[in-house]
């Protein structure tokens, strides 16, 4: 867990004097490596992969390995290298985040450290936000490394199992946080190694390293597969749940993303079903389900948190404003979503792998990151992580003019003064980018554009099949973009040199965000590479954001303020209470992360026992699966003679062998020693009998395969229960007993009996498979 690698920076994570040096030399050498031929240049490469397998130091070649990288990189992308990518380069190649303004050229700072560890063979992972910059950075830098002899290798959703193993057999991998997640996944499901697409985790570059490991933290990673129940019951429940009124039949915790029945909601919901108590034990399936019928309708909305596309559900991830493909909700919600909707009710699934965000990026031996908003997350990242955070300074100074925020009392003096400040700047020629939080407000600004006869482009989930074309024409002298978060994180909207003359992009922001962080990656949108260009935020007090914040807090600074005739507040220093609702809010959204890295701890760690497990046995020939189930065997044999008695042992014991003729009903209690003999007998008889089976049968790959079942049942069935757990663990701090130690006892002692329930399971259903395997041999 990011062990491989010593942290070379001090702790302060200021001093860069030394990374400063390291760039002066790579310098020094350009002038000698623009001598060199191609064929000079592309001979380092195999010059630093032999010097590397010889021993020496990754450290020892850096300095000529990125002079390297900087040469090709002229000849090949006619791009030089500027000192502040060299630096960045140093910082991701020795295990730091990177913090970078827009416009600098992180992507081909990224190749500078890429190149180099891909040289010690065991492949290197690029992390991009999302599958359209993963394609772009994989076709521009794989110019670049195809150059020095290296492959580049893409990996995307929708992708067979042969397509993704030669992009992870590449030296360098492109492609997106959950993709490389599930895949990780999906590689501890195989029956067979053969079947794995992923060769390790060795070292990664995360790009928008703050959006992917903190923004993304808080949703895990979960494969879900039919667990067969019905679904009839979502449809009765959304008809129900649409029936009651809100703060009297339910109440909203917005803060905490949740909604609970109050007593008379909770009597219209006993009422509508005929029982007495919605929360007895007998009611509890109904209880979540009703409960996740409810999240759907007052939590979850349409074109925010998701938006329908073919009549299905898609998820929209609220940081990125983009499709999250492949993912679903689970524990019902995704169904209740589709009843509220009116759409065809889906298989309910249960999650049948899963892991978080936080833990899958722990398992690399190395890693590093780059963003150019990193700073307010520095302790974060070093506590969950232990990654510093390096501010390099611009390679040109900064002019662009962030205007203080507007901040009106109620949204329709807000979008009026939006239209009023779009239609002013719009007149001069200037670009304009309009920032939204969601599809739905997106859609409604638009409304108002249209009205004043202001021509635009919209960019959001539902339009991202034509995001280049308008990223393409967003920087065009008299465009107006009005986006989502997708025109944020690694969106370069370049300039016309009209445009320039004119003062550059102008952006507006309609709503703060719930982290400063992608404030601040809205804002990078201009100014890029000393660009001119200007930004302002007009928000209202009725933006979403404020809906987290403390009601009665609210209420208060509301009954004191002052506006102007346009609805403007002057006063109270309304700057400082947004700057002091955002921060709570993000300090609550922290507080969320560090509850969920907290609870995984101990799931984590039991997933790699079990990973480990099911590696042995991927790995094990047929004699060696024989001694693991002989083993296993002999564990339940030694538990039944510890715990039960004679009768009940010998019991247990026919149900393990098969044997009719033993004398179950004249055992007594002190014939403990002629059962155990007779255990033995039958141990050495099945031993025999595993020795007369062959390999050319196929009898490997089918013990393997009922092995592996077993297992991931198991494991399956102990990932739902633990989830159950987890829901209840809050109400464990009242009775003055730290939570997450008991949620850790738990989770250790449910832990154990799976195990000893699966050795038992694979002992009492073994021979039957086997016998079954002996009869169809003799067909």
């Amino acid at each position: 867990m990011l062990s491989g690698m010593k942290k070379f920076f001090k702790e302060s994570s200021k001093d860069l004097k030394r990374i400063y040096k390291l760039a002066a030399a790579v310098n020094r050498l350009e002038g000698e490596y623009e001598r060199c031929s191609d064929q000079e240049l592309k001979r380092m490469t195999d010059r630093f992969k032999r010097e590397l397998a010889a021993g020496k130091h990754i450290r020892a070649i850096e300095i000529e390995a990125f002079a390297v990288v900087r040469e090709a990189a002229k000849r090949v992308l006619k791009l030089r290298l500027h000192d502040v990518q060299l630096i960045g380069g140093f910082v991701l190649g020795e295990g730091g985040i990177a913090q970078m303004n827009t416009g600098e050229g992180k992507t081909l700072a990224a190749a500078l450290p890429s190149y180099l560890h891909a040289l010690k063979g065991k492949g290197v992972h690029i992390i991009t936000a999302n599958e359209y910059l993963a394609r772009r950075d994989q076709e521009l830098m794989g110019q670049l490394h195809a150059f020095l002899g290296l492959s580049v290798g893409l990996n995307i959703s929708g992708m067979e199992g042969a397509e993704k193993r030669e992009a992870y057999a590449a030296d360098i991998t492109y492609g997106t946080a959950t993709e490389f997640g599930f895949d990780y996944l999906r590689d501890h499901m195989v029956l067979s190694r053969a079947e794995k697409v992923q060769r390790g985790q060795n070292f990664a570059i995360v790009d928008e390293i703050d959006s992917i490991l903190i923004d993304e933290a808080r949703t895990p990673l979960i494969i879900a597969g039919n667990s067969g129940d019905g679904t009839s019951l979502h449809e009765i429940t959304a008809q129900i749940i649409k029936s009651l009124i809100k703060n009297e039949d339910y109440d909203v915790w917005v803060e905490s993303n949740a909604a609970h029945f109050t007593d008379q909601g909770a009597s219209k919901v006993e009422r509508a079903f005929g029982i007495e108590n919605l929360y007895d034990l007998e009611h509890r399936e109904l209880l979540h389900n009703t409960s996740q019928a409810l999240k759907a309708y007052a939590i979850l909305k349409r074109d925010a948190d998701y938006i329908i596309r073919d009549g299905r559900i898609s998820l929209i991830d609220k940081f990125t404003g983009r499709v999250m493909e492949g993912r679903s909700f689970s524990d019902g919600l995704h169904q209740a979503i589709e009843a509220k909707e009116g759409l065809e009710i889906s298989a309910v699934n249960e999650t049948k792998a899963a892991i978080t965000i936080q833990n899958y990026f722990r398992l690399y031996d190395s890693m590093s990151g780059m963003t150019g908003s990193a700073l307010p997350s520095k302790a974060e990242f070093w506590d969950v992580y232990q990654l510093p955070v390096i501010e390099i300074q611009a390679n040109k100074p900064m002019i662009r003019i962030d205007k203080p925020d507007s901040i009106y009392k109620d949204e329709e003096s807000k979008i009026k003064q939006i239209v009023t400040a779009v239609k002013r700047i719009h007149e001069e020629g200037r670009p304009i980018l309009i920032g939204t939080t969601s599809i739905e407000q997106s859609e409604k600004i638009s409304l108002h554009l249209k009205r004043a006869n202001i021509g635009h482009q919209i960019l959001n989930a539902k339009t991202e099949r034509a995001e280049a074309e308008i990223i393409a024409k967003a920087g065009q002298r008299n465009e107006v973009m009005l986006a989502t978060n997708m025109a944020g994180r690694g969106t370069d909207i370049l300039l016309a040199e009209a445009v320039k003359a004119l003062g550059g992009l102008h952006i507006i922001g309609t709503q703060k965000h719930e982290s400063s962080r992608i404030d601040m990656q809205l804002k990078g949108r201009a100014g890029r590479q000393g660009d001119p260009g200007s930004t302002q935020f007009i928000i209202s007090l009725e933006d979403e954001l404020f809906d987290y914040y403390d009601e009665e807090e609210m209420e208060r600074y509301v009954k004191k303020i002052k506006t102007d005739e346009t609805g403007l507040i002057v006063a109270p220093a309304p700057d400082k209470f947004v700057s002091k609702v955002q921060e709570t809010v993000e300090q609550q959204h922290q507080s969320s992360r560090s509850h969920l890295f907290k609870l995984e701890l101990a799931l984590d760690e039991q997933s790699k026992i079990i990973y480990a497990m099911r590696d042995r046995i991927l790995d094990s020939e047929t004699e060696r699966l024989h001694a693991i189930l002989l083993e296993g065997i002999e564990n339940y044999i030694r538990r039944l003679t510890a715990d039960d008695h004679p009768g009940a042992l010998m019991e247990n014991l026919v149900l393990i062998f098969h044997s009719a003729d033993w004398p179950v009903g004249e055992i007594g209690d002190q014939d403990v020693q002629l059962i155990e003999a007779m255990a033995t007998e039958a141990l050495a008889e099945l031993k025999s009998k595993l020795e007369s089976f062959r390999e050319d049968k196929g009898w490997g790959i089918q013990l393997r395969a009922f092995l592996l079942h077993h297992i991931d049942v198991n494991w399956m069935n102990h990932l739902n229960e633990m989830n159950g757990v987890k829901e209840g663990i809050g109400l464990s701090g009242y009775g003055q007993q730290d939570p997450y130690m008991l949620y850790e006892k738990e989770a250790l002692s449910q832990f154990n009996m799976m195990l000893s329930e699966m050795e038992s399971e694979i002992s009492i259903h073994f021979l039957e498979f086997m016998k079954s395997n002996l009869e169809e041999g003799d067909d």
